[in-house]
């Protein structure tokens, strides 16, 4: 039965394009990983207040290009409360967000990480844009 379940996953593998993918996710505690965080953590404070951490939902790297998925929250695992928020105090409203996740593109500039294009609670796959794709779509592929 183990023999038949792997031959089953190799020709799915084979068959369905798209399935292999060039990225890999950087392992908490490592030195990139903790780089691209704090390169999102500044724009995230500033529309969410200070503390934030990240709870990493998806975190994908392409040689010099990266994306991530991150749910938003306070040290501890606490909550953010969104009324109290920049956003709020634009006027938007926080709760008619598709979420609370930020998703965002990261390209390293030769000496550090750069934010591309970042949203919190997008209610559109942005990221399948043909101009993001033409960059950042080996990171992406199953919408690019």
């Amino acid at each position: 039965m183990k023999s038949l379940m792997c031959k089953l996953a190799i020709l799915i593998a084979i068959a369905v394009p798209g399935m292999s993918h060039a990225w890999f996710e950087p392992q908490r505690g490592t030195q990139l990983r903790s780089d691209l965080m704090n390169t999102i953590r500044p724009q995230a404070e500033a529309e969410l207040g200070a503390p934030v951490q990240f709870v990493v939902e998806s975190l994908r790297v392409d040689g010099s290009v990266a994306f991530a998925a991150l749910q938003p929250q306070r040290p501890g695992g606490v909550q953010i409360l969104w009324e109290e928020t920049q956003m709020a105090a634009r006027g938007e409203d926080p709760m008619g967000y598709n979420g609370s996740v930020i998703h965002a593109i990261f390209a390293f500039g030769g000496a550090s990480w750069d934010v591309i294009a970042w949203t919190i609670g997008a209610g559109e796959v942005w990221w399948s844009d043909p101009q993001i794709c033409a960059t950042h779509g080996t990171l992406t592929p199953e919408v690019c």
